[in-house]
């Protein structure tokens, strides 16, 4: 109801949404074998669904007018990791999945969605951080990444990382890979072509979780065919 209401002001106000920045966040740290699963539970509403009910409240009036904008936050703990923080990184790598999806169900209205990977110092991080690094690590550096993200000439479905004046994108990619035929379908035979399906001399970014369905068959014709 509170998100209805915000979304209700700004179009009273305005009479269009143009912008959405999901920004809202949590920490509970804790080593797996120490979280409360009340915690784990707890990160990934205010993380995840906090998005998801921000997005929703905005979504149709978007696709009406033909036009968003919509940042999401991740982090560095979703993509790569982090020491007591299941919690948070699965939140934060969850996000990024429902900006691949929304980022095709939006491209035809002009809806763009890309995501933030900030690195600053917050009220969450104050009392992580020694104050040397948190003289850097200023919002300011991040919102200038920020506002690139939900421009009018925006990208979309980009991972934009930034903090302490350095800036990066962040990109998912898949190796060409090999195919087996069905005899050779062994975990030990996997393993004995592990050097080729790892080599990234040919690996690309797929547009859609269709694509990576598509190019195992196509590979599999071809092979079989050949």
């Amino acid at each position: 109801d509170e998100v209805q209401d915000m979304v209700a002001q700004a179009m009273e106000t305005w009479g269009r949404v143009d912008i959405l920045i999901n920004n809202a966040g949590i920490l509970r740290d804790k080593s797996f074998s120490k979280m409360d699963l009340a915690d784990f539970q707890l990160v990934m509403d205010v993380h995840l669904m906090g998005s998801v009910n921000c997005t929703k409240a905005v979504w149709d009036i978007m696709r009406e007018q033909n036009y968003g904008r919509i940042v999401m936050t991740t982090s560095s703990s979703g993509m790569y990791g982090n020491f007591g923080q299941t919690n948070y990184g699965a939140a934060k790598m969850a996000v990024l999945g429902f900006m691949n999806t929304l980022v095709l169900e939006g491209g035809k209205n002009n809806i763009h969605v890309n995501a933030l990977a900030p690195t600053a110092g917050t009220r969450m991080t104050e009392d992580l951080l020694p104050a040397a690094m948190l003289d850097l690590m200023t919002a300011e550096s991040v919102t200038a990444g920020a506002l690139v993200l939900c421009d009018e000439k925006a990208p979309t479905r980009t991972i934009l990382c930034a903090g302490a004046g350095g800036y990066a994108l962040a990109s998912m990619y898949e190796t060409d890979g090999i195919f087996l035929p069905k005899d050779s379908q062994t975990p030990d035979e996997v393993v004995a072509q592990w050097d080729t399906l790892s080599d990234i001399s040919n690996h690309q970014a797929l547009e859609s979780g269709g694509k990576q369905t598509e190019k195992f068959v196509m590979k599999a014709m071809a092979t079989l065919q050949g």
